[in-house]
């Protein structure tokens, strides 16, 4: 697609820029369509390819117009030369234009009806490809062209052929095939890269994080930027600083010609040919090992005569593989090699099943269902074409899901009638998730605890059921060997709007799993007793993601007529540019009738916070810490130094947590040097004035 650009596309005005800008401009532009939608991307490639084969019949209609069809035929057959060698040569180079088939079946997973679709979509696909490649192939043997003139002009042939046919706008229709078939199938690369990333991040065998579903694309993002930056990188290292015209650095200018450190774009196309053979051979192998040791698997699609079959596929791969540019042979076994050693020194992970296991069926109260709840206990096995059991929805209505993590029976009524509390003034019908985790040894089966789950949660539904809190539920029994990740992964599985959680006291790595890598907010409680009472909501005036997450959940408590006070606190000790303009806090509480705003001077904010809530009573909310990243405890400083000065006080406290995504993480990390250099730069007398109550 680069080469194109430079040659038909790009002004020459612009021939200073570096070869590959294209390029890379490209494969970026498809990596952010195909991070925004899976949808979309596919939407797009049938509009892509559909104009493609538009512009190739009209090519091959060109052909058949100057010479006729029995002519033009004629000269195909006359020389057509059976040079085996020849052929493979060709094939080896040519055979990257046909693995487009196997992004369907790297798409399996977004296809509806996978064992009915694949194999028809594949022997369509490879009917029509092989038809029409035939029929170019015919048009271009019978061009006005010279061959040596074609020979020349490489892979950008076909352009001087089409205006022999068609004159000067054939030129411009070839150039925009070429350009609609090198888009569609880069599209159709980073398509399948993704999902495949997405499935080994799932299985282990790639970083967690590449099977993580954005939460408003619903694309596996991680996945789809690692494939469009793997793309990246190969373009920039062999097109533009290692270029087939030799020398290091050809991004700054010309280079002392270093014929032993050129690549370029032939050498990248054996590159990437290998990279697809290879793992060809490998599954020929593996074909014939899954039918000799696991005879009686059911199989949608069953090759026939293996082993036979599979054996000329790898001796096919190891010919086409001979026949590669060398230096393509050499630095993708070089990368192999590489990456092997990498995953080998990392060892792998567990699988997602593996990690944890659903032994205890979502279930409501016993008895007697609340309104909705035999629709919530009918729904607890529906979880066909799921990786993991789904959770039970309440029928008919939306859903506003609260993820309650229990370890002691003895708090479980606190948490569903606090959450239930919460959930109340959202959008939507709260309904409660208790979720208990029993904790395993790596090397402990699941099937040693199993009865232990299910006891725990049994005493937790017992207990619900005696205290009977004012709010849907419904209670499960997991047992997992990660218990953070366990919490989080039953979050995004279930779509869950928020977790509530008690504050971390034994187990502050499970708090800080769970509020680094949330699909949603958290809620972390502190001082509740069984029956919480929230009719007073304070404050701690900040600023940053945390805070800002906070604040809808505070208008909708002070909308439904709860006393609403908001706490601002200049420091006396440390420095004073901490204390926090309210002005931006109250024009987000637009739901809250009346706000009562208090300017504390304190020694520190902990200490302002908690002695200003004490006075007023009620519940005292406040953001996790924005330099938390940077501290030894797992919510930061002042959160924690609020929750020590609230027990003493009786103060219940509410810390939020909201999902930190890259920009999230970023700031994490940024803001503690902000911070400092405001300090620096900022005088006590430009601090926000205080807003009168």
């Amino acid at each position: 697609m680069d080469e194109w650009f430079f040659r038909f596309i790009i002004p020459e005005s612009l021939h200073f820029l570096p070869h590959g800008t294209a390029g890379v401009g490209a494969a970026l532009l498809l990596g952010v369509l195909n991070a925004r939608g899976t949808e979309e991307s596919g939407t797009f490639q049938l509009i892509v390819t559909g104009a493609k084969v538009a512009v190739l019949l009209a090519f091959i209609a060109g052909a058949f117009a100057f010479k006729g069809p029995a002519a033009a035929t004629g000269t195909f057959v006359d020389s057509f030369q059976a040079d085996l060698p020849g052929i493979v040569s060709i094939a080896a180079l040519a055979f990257i234009t046909f693995f487009g088939f196997s992004a369907i079946a790297a798409s399996a997973g977004e296809i509806i009806e996978p064992r009915r679709v694949v194999p028809r979509a594949i022997a369509a696909s490879i009917l029509t490809v092989t038809v029409l490649y035939a029929l170019v192939i015919v048009a271009m043997v019978n061009s006005p062209v010279p061959p040596e003139v074609i020979a020349e002009e490489g892979e950008t042939a076909m352009g001087r052929v089409a205006a022999g046919f068609i004159g000067p706008a054939g030129r411009g229709l070839i150039v925009a095939g070429a350009v609609f078939s090198m888009v569609s199938a880069s599209n159709a690369s980073i398509l399948a890269a993704s999902g495949i990333g997405s499935l080994m991040g799932r299985q282990g065998q790639a970083p967690r994080r590449f099977s993580r579903i954005h939460p408003d694309y619903g694309t596996p993002f991680w996945s789809v930027t690692t494939a469009t930056a793997t793309i990246v990188a190969l373009i920039v290292t062999f097109i533009a600083i290692f270029p087939a015209e030799g020398g290091v650095g050809a991004l700054i200018g010309e280079a002392t010609p270093l014929p032993h450190l050129t690549l370029g774009l032939t050498t990248l196309t054996g590159f990437a040919t290998l990279n697809l053979l290879v793992p060809l051979s490998l599954v020929n192998i593996a074909l014939i090992y899954s039918r000799r040791h696991f005879p009686e698997m059911d199989r949608p699609v069953r090759v026939p005569l293996v082993p036979l079959v599979p054996i000329i596929g790898i001796l096919a791969n190891i010919a086409l593989i001979a026949r590669l540019p060398p230096k393509g042979i050499v630095t993708g076994l070089l990368l192999v090699g590489i990456l092997l050693a990498a995953y080998r020194a990392w060892g792998g992970a567990p699988d997602v099943e593996e990690l944890y296991e659903r032994v205890s069926e979502p279930t409501g109260p016993p008895s007697p269902a609340g309104p909705g709840q035999e629709e919530v206990a009918a729904g607890a096995g529906s979880d066909e074409g799921t990786a993991e059991p789904g959770t039970p929805e309440v029928a008919g209505e939306d859903v506003y899901r609260i993820l309650v993590p229990v370890a002691r029976p003895n708090r479980a009524a606190r948490y569903v009638r606090l959450a239930g509390i919460l959930g109340r003034v959202r959008e939507g019908t709260p309904l409660v998730q208790v979720v208990t985790v029993t904790q395993i040894p790596d090397q402990t089966p699941n099937e040693l605890v199993i009865d232990t789950a299910q006891g725990r949660a049994d005493r937790i539904r017992n207990a619900l059921s005696e205290a009977d809190p004012d709010a849907e539920y419904t209670v499960e029994g997991h047992v997992s060997r990660d218990v953070g990740f366990d919490i989080v992964q039953t979050a995004r599985n279930d779509e869950a709007d928020m977790i509530l959680m008690g504050y971390p006291e034994e187990h502050p790595e499970v708090a800080e799993h769970v509020e680094y890598k949330t699909p949603c907010d958290v809620v972390y409680a502190n001082g509740f007793r069984d029956d919480p009472a929230v009719d007073t909501v304070n404050v701690g005036v900040g600023g940053g993601p945390h805070h800002r997450a906070l604040l809808p959940l505070v208008n909708a408590l002070g909308a439904s007529g709860l006393a609403t006070h908001l706490i601002s606190v200049d420091p006396e000790q440390g420095p004073r540019h901490k204390a926090e303009d309210p002005a931006e806090t109250l024009s987000e509480l637009g739901g809250v009738e009346s706000v009562q705003v208090h300017n504390v001077s304190a020694p520190s904010v902990a200490e302002g916070l908690v002695s200003q809530a004490s006075e007023n009573g009620g519940v005292l909310i406040i953001g996790a810490s924005r330099d938390r990243r940077l501290r030894q405890w797992v919510l930061g400083s002042t959160p924690d130094r609020v929750i020590d000065l609230a027990a003493g006080e009786g103060v219940p406290v509410l810390v939020y947590a909201s999902p930190g995504g890259v920009q999230g993480r970023l700031e994490d990390y940024l803001f503690p040097v902000y911070v400092y250099l405001r300090g620096l730069f900022t005088s006590p007398s430009k601090r926000a004035e205080p807003v009168e109550s």
